[in-house]
């Protein structure tokens, strides 16, 4: 049966148009799912102002049925098998007559039973009872309670259509009674729908100036902009999130094109297309990489004849225009390297300093990287960079434009004349700003983003403040996504133990844990950071498991190792690897660790285990320092067949006790040497 439910709203922003629709597809589907009806094709549709859920739905619940078993049957029936009062109360307890009975063969021996069908609840009559609690239940990013609604809720609810097998669903939230009604668009079609299907509903609200399905609204933006572009030869600064808000942002999109002075063409792209994208978003029209002095902007609306949407909006840009052309020639006025003294009036975290303080803490560990990963003929330029990568923050177009953090410092420098690795640097330095963003396309700008970064996991884990699934202050699990992204983005291998060493020793006693309590959460932290990253990669859960629990050490060595494993995983000797390791890991569970004595080996096979390990790991040791783990791997699987020997021929847990401490030894080193490339232990033997 065909169902459709539309919660009419009054404006909702993008970010909860996109919560409510996703928590009602998946709710519905796991409610119906869960009492047993069958979901087909459930999916979801909406605009600013409407939640819409449509699918097929079975008519009813399936039909239930149990055994239920009563009295044994030699108390039930008499030898000359006639029914016994157990018998007869049993079946008049169920609502059934005593011929009706069946003999049921239980583990426990022959019971008299039956078995019951009980037929399914109507859909209809299931949905009236879980769509209130379902409607009630969505969160949004900013909720209030709005006129007499006792719910929290995004907007305030102006109807609720709701059919199932084109007959109305008879519920209410909170007053507001469902209803076979729709209405048309807000301004051209307020009036009052009456709807029977799905397809007549889409029908009637297109006719009233209503597109439902955002791909529709998308498809009819981009054909209407590349209509407006033909007039200029132009085309549209890419900008996708702010394509993703406007196709939600309007039920009927009507594109405009509008122009402003060429003046304002001296002032970056960077700055106008902010300037036009913030408070009235706004595209840039741009030919190759230089702004055209045009627009484009999707109104709600049909059309605009007398041309007054579009001169509001150059009026307002124009204004905005004026304003960050004053801030660009007054922000010049003064170098960044002088505005650098202006940032001990900047906190960044009361008990972590000022931004004079964070900088200084940036060039100590970006020069350190720097070291690290071979970049010594940049040094000087990244150190120049973490001097002025924050000085941008005292500008008056970072105060106007916070989103031009970084861009405009190093847009600044570039104007003061330094060299393409300090601007570009400075540039970049605040990507990614999430994992659909790309990372520095410099080494300078990577290794301060990395710097920066870190300073501020560190230093704010350091001092207390807690991060939870809904609280996230400082952005510090984009932060630390950002840096893993770093890392395998360039290919950069260093320690990530010696870098959190070295940052701890920078901050010294600011810090209110001890270091090795920061050293161990920032691990762990980083830990599920880079469990996230993986699996959202595809890759299986028990092999990133695997590499993760060998140590984060080197995090380009980690992606590295699970490519490995995840390459060789169909081989013919990776599950007996597995099994071995499964095996000597069983064995060595909750021991301490014991020295290794080569002249207390007395059987054969475990001087030949002996003498496997060390030629193996003379081999392999070279090989994971340099990162070829595909290599190391196969040389390990080499000593399965040593170890399936030992097993076989040597009882690890002798009675004299130097005996079995040696050869738990000799076994812990197997497995500290197949820990170079993963804890093949936490794998799982498919079947």
């Amino acid at each position: 049966m065909e169902f459709l439910l539309e919660i009419i709203t009054e404006e909702m922003p993008y970010s909860h148009v996109k919560a409510g629709l996703s928590q009602l597809e998946k709710g519905l589907a796991q409610k119906l799912s869960g009492v047993d009806v069958d979901v087909e094709n459930i999916q979801s549709l909406g605009t600013c102002r409407r939640l819409v859920v449509y699918g097929e739905l079975a008519p009813q619940q399936k039909d239930k049925e149990e055994q239920v078993v009563g009295p044994p049957r030699a108390a039930a029936f008499t030898p000359e098998n006639q029914p016994t009062s157990a018998a007869k109360g049993f079946a008049r307890s169920q609502g059934v007559s005593v011929d009706q009975l069946e003999v049921i063969n239980t583990s426990k021996g022959e019971y008299v039973g039956l078995k019951k069908v009980t037929q399914g609840r109507s859909t209809r009559e299931i949905l009236t009872e879980i769509l209130p609690p379902l409607i009630t239940s969505l969160s949004f990013p900013k909720m209030m309670r709005w006129g007499e609604w006792s719910v929290r809720f995004s907007r305030p609810v102006k109807n609720i259509l709701c059919l199932l097998g084109q007959k109305p669903v008879p519920f209410q939230v909170d007053g507001v009674e469902s209803c076979e009604f729709t209405y048309g668009h807000k301004i051209h079609f307020p009036q009052k729908i009456k709807v029977d299907s799905f397809t007549q509903y889409q029908e009637v609200l297109r006719e009233k100036k209503v597109m439902v399905d955002p791909n529709e609204r998308k498809k009819i933006i981009l054909h209407q902009i590349k209509k407006r572009l033909s007039s200029v030869e132009g085309e549209l600064h890419p900008d996708e999130p702010l394509m993703e808000k406007l196709v939600y942002d309007v039920e009927n999109p009507y594109v405009f094109l509008g122009s402003f002075p060429e003046s304002y063409l001296e002032l970056p792209l960077e700055v106008l297309s902010t300037a036009m994208k913030e408070g009235q978003r706004l595209f840039s029209v741009v030919k190759g990489k230089k702004q055209k002095p045009y627009f484009l902007g999707v109104a709600d609306h049909d059309r605009d004849p007398k041309g007054l949407i579009r001169q509001g909006n150059e009026r307002v840009l124009k204004a905005r225009l004026d304003d960050a052309q004053f801030f660009w020639n007054k922000d010049r006025e003064v170098s960044l390297k002088e505005r650098i003294s202006q940032l001990d009036n900047i906190l960044f975290q009361e008990k972590l300093g000022t931004y004079q303080d964070k900088i200084q803490r940036i060039e100590n560990i970006a020069v350190y990287l720097a070291n690290k990963v071979e970049a010594k003929k940049i040094k000087e330029a990244v150190g120049e960079a973490a001097r002025l990568c924050k000085s941008d923050l005292t500008t008056e177009m970072v105060r106007e434009f916070s989103s031009l953090q970084g861009i405009m410092g190093g847009l600044y420098v570039r104007k003061e004349g330094y060299s393409s690795q300090v601007w570009k640097g400075i540039y970049e330095h605040y990507r990614p700003s999430g994992l659909g963003e790309d990372s520095p396309s410099t080494l300078c700008g990577a290794l301060l983003s990395i710097a920066d970064k870190i300073d501020s996991v560190v230093g704010v884990l350091g001092v207390g403040v807690e991060v939870s699934g809904s609280k996230d202050p400082f952005g510090l699990r984009r932060s630390a996504q950002g840096i893993c992204k770093i890392i395998l983005d360039k290919k950069l291998s260093f320690s990530f133990y010696l870098l959190l060493d070295k940052v701890l020793r920078i901050y010294g006693n600011k810090l209110e844990k001890s270091k090795k309590e920061v050293k161990d959460y920032t691990l762990s932290f980083f830990k599920d950071r880079l469990q996230y990253m993986f699996e959202q990669k595809g890759y299986r859960y028990d092999l990133v498991q695997a590499v993760l629990n060998s140590g984060i050490e080197n995090i380009y060595h980690i992606f590295l190792r699970l490519e490995s494993i995840d390459k060789l995983k169909d081989s013919a000797q990776f599950e007996p690897m597995m099994l071995i390791a499964k095996r000597i890991n069983n064995i060595l569970r909750e021991h301490p660790r014991y020295r290794i004595n080569p002249e207390l080996l007395e059987e054969r096979e475990e001087r030949e285990l002996y003498t496997t390990y060390q030629i193996l790991k003379e081999n392999v040791v070279p090989l994971v320092e340099k990162g070829n783990f595909t290599k190391a791997q196969r040389i390990l699987f080499r000593i399965r067949n040593p170890v399936d020997r030992f097993f076989d021929h040597v009882m690890v847990m002798d009675k004299d006790k130097r005996l079995q401490r040696n050869r738990m030894a000799l076994l812990q080193d197997v497995r500290n040497l197949l820990m170079q490339v993963a804890d093949y232990s936490q794998i799982v033997i498919e079947k």
